[in-house]
């Protein structure tokens, strides 16, 4: 369990939520973010765990003391900025676009490019704030998060969405199919079990499962 009151604080704020580098007792350093409310935070951790079924690489998420806080582990980047990144990586990044369009990651790509980074060769996603019924400042979405995935074609538009448009629009239909495929693959029994046991509602669990049917159609279509 992460208390900041117990750490101390070593670094300031990276994104654009309230945060910190903190350290324990122990060395080990943590970044810890606060956010609008314990429903911003419960949505978060649901994606993440969202992500992880789907085999997604995540920072790795610690439960906190506070209810309106979420901290990951801190781990040293190689590179923070898609701008920077070799062709093998873009490809990586490109592999996960599925579980972004899935979860409504509207920030996948971040607004400077910044929301995907390097970890010893590995591509991760770096934020998950902006993920499912949220916007990352903490706004809810209402009914722009429905069972329709039209972040398929939102997130590869540069209307709006710049830095995934140059991450993502490249991507051929067989591309799109494969990535589409990561979360196709999930069972439905899987995607109700992690969003449940992770305090989501049934009516969350209905949603993401119809989500997925509905890429599923797409998938047929392109």
């Amino acid at each position: 369990m992460i208390d900041t009151a117990q750490m101390q604080r070593v670094g300031g704020q990276i994104g654009s939520n309230p945060a910190g580098i903190y350290q324990d007792n122990r060395g080990r350093r943590y970044y810890v973010k606060m956010l609008e409310s314990a429903a911003h935070v419960r949505n978060e951790f649901i994606a993440a765990k969202l992500y992880q079924l789907a085999g997604a690489p995540t920072l790795s998420y610690l439960p906190t003391s506070h209810p309106c806080q979420i901290a990951t582990e801190w781990v040293q980047l190689d590179k923070r900025y898609i701008a920077h990144f070799t062709e093998s990586e873009r490809k990586q990044a490109q592999r996960w676009f599925g579980v972004h369009a899935w979860t409504a990651n509207w920030d996948a790509a971040g607004f400077s490019g910044d929301n995907q980074g390097v970890v010893d060769g590995r591509v991760v996603t770096l934020d998950l704030g902006g993920a499912l019924a949220f916007r990352a400042q903490g706004d809810p979405k209402g009914k722009a998060f429905d069972i329709c995935v039209n972040e398929l074609d939102r997130l590869r538009s540069k209307e709006g969405n710049p830095q995934a448009f140059k991450l993502f629009a490249d991507m051929s239909a067989d591309q799109i199919r494969l990535a589409i495929d990561m979360v196709v693959a999930i069972p439905n029994a899987q995607i109700q079990q992690a969003i449940i046991d992770n305090g989501g509602s049934p009516k969350l669990a209905e949603k993401m499962n119809a989500r997925k049917a509905d890429m599923e159609i797409r998938k047929s279509l392109l």
